[in-house]
């Protein structure tokens, strides 16, 4: 099933591309206009660029653009803007005191610093107004599927679907709630990435919980136009100006937390990755010893949003057909003697901070399962495909709690983070 989130991403980083372009250019323009930087040697120049770019990065970390998303204000757009630029301009400073770099920078800095403002703010809004023009044509949608009558939904529909530079387009549209009904028992329509908005009498519980549970396992976001908060259990959003509410919220929602923790992935996979440098020529020895084949083994596992990825590990069997359908069991043939050694220790899941430090887990998070196993358990287990709305972990709820590997206690290991109402 094809993510539209994809498209969304890739027009990020773009803006973020573009961003440190005219960094550069904005920086190329001042030091070719002033004769004071005339004198400066090339050290210092590949120096002074090298800070001013680390800068950057810091301050995209925190308040890269968001004109991506679909709700987005000018008012959003200048203050986010200015702060990128604020965070950034003083990012240099400091860091160029901490350096301790011969020349006096402040009045020069804030130039640039005012000069660059001029160019992403001209920048951001010509992004945006094009980003407009290739929705309006019918690039870069999100799907939607509205269910339900009344002055809210009615009022949802039209800031929606009628105003075609934000991108929505109609999967389903229900003014009647026994058209939707069958929609249940037939849910192909319905795709990884599309939205679902539901307003119907908060009597209708268990039509609300049906629809919920649905959208939960087909990986769809799910909203509900007019709740009772206290008595369905939802949590607010906001879509433009409208509160609506939904079934799930999470931490990693505010663009802070999300920083830190992937600083903390990073700086621990780092130490770990050191670590498992210096036992790599032992491992090494040891496998190919007493098991012919790779020292790594790879696998393809359901990720965040329900992508694949690589998964990394050290081979702790030996080389099988089973590998992508079968589960380890405690007295498995397949296992070597340090191989079973590895897993019992977890030194065979050291690799895995490869996947942590390129973004595809997160140190922790819910156990990746193999392809085979994302299959069955989102059949057996209502709920179970929500665990993919945050990445996947090297450890996680189930281990710390004892359950490992194999066990009849499939439910409690369904470990996503996600707070599911």
């Amino acid at each position: 099933m094809r993510n539209n989130n994809q498209s969304n991403r890739l027009i990020k980083w773009c803006v973020i591309a573009l961003d440190f372009i005219s960094l550069w250019v904005t920086l190329y323009i001042v030091l070719e206009s002033f004769p004071a930087f005339e004198r400066w040697d090339s050290d210092k120049l590949s120096v002074f660029w090298l800070v001013e770019t680390v800068a950057m990065m810091l301050s995209e970390w925190r308040f890269s653009s968001t004109i991506h998303e679909r709700q987005v204000g000018a008012n959003q757009i200048l203050r986010r803007t200015t702060m990128l630029v604020l965070i950034q301009t003083l990012g240099t400073y400091l860091l160029l005191r901490a350096i301790r770099f011969p020349s006096r920078m402040g009045w020069r800095l804030l130039f640039i610093g005012l000069g660059l403002l001029v160019i992403l703010l001209s920048l951001r809004f010509f992004e945006r107004w094009l980003l407009k023009y290739m929705r309006s044509k019918g690039f870069n949608t999100r799907y939607v599927t509205i269910v339900g009558n009344g002055t809210a939904v009615q009022h949802l529909r039209e800031k929606l679907l009628q105003n075609p530079t934000l991108g929505y387009r109609v999967r389903g549209d229900y003014d009647q709630i026994s058209e939707f009904v069958s929609l249940l028992d037939n849910p192909e329509n319905l795709r990884l990435g599309d939205e679902l908005y539901l307003s119907v009498s908060r009597q209708e519980r268990d039509l609300i919980s049906r629809t919920a549970l649905l959208c939960g396992n087909r990986m769809v976001k799910f909203f509900y136009v007019q709740p009772d908060e206290e008595m369905l259990n939802l949590e607010p959003v906001m879509v433009g100006e409208m509160e609506l509410f939904t079934t799930y919220t999470s931490p990693l929602d505010d663009s802070l937390n999300r920083v830190t923790k992937r600083l903390f992935d990073i700086i621990i996979a780092i130490i770990a990755l050191l670590f498992t440098a210096l036992l790599l020529p032992f491992i090494f020895v040891i496998v190919k010893i007493q098991s012919p084949g790779p020292l790594f083994f790879r696998q393809r596992r359901t990720g965040l949003g329900g992508h694949e990825f690589w998964c990394y590990k050290f081979r702790s069997m030996h080389v099988n057909a089973d590998s992508d359908t079968r589960q380890a069991t405690l007295d498995d043939p397949r296992k070597y003697p340090f191989g079973n050694f590895m897993r019992k220790s977890n030194i065979d899941e050291l690799p895995q901070f490869w996947n942590v430090l390129k973004g595809d887990m997160s140190v922790v998070g819910p156990r990746p399962h193999m392809l085979a196993h994302t299959e069955q358990y989102s059949r057996l287990i209502s709920k179970y495909m929500v665990r993919h709305f945050v990445k996947p972990g090297i450890t996680g709820w189930a281990q710390v709690t004892g359950f490992r590997g194999e066990s009849n206690a499939t439910r409690k290991r369904i470990d996503g983070r996600w707070r599911i109402r």
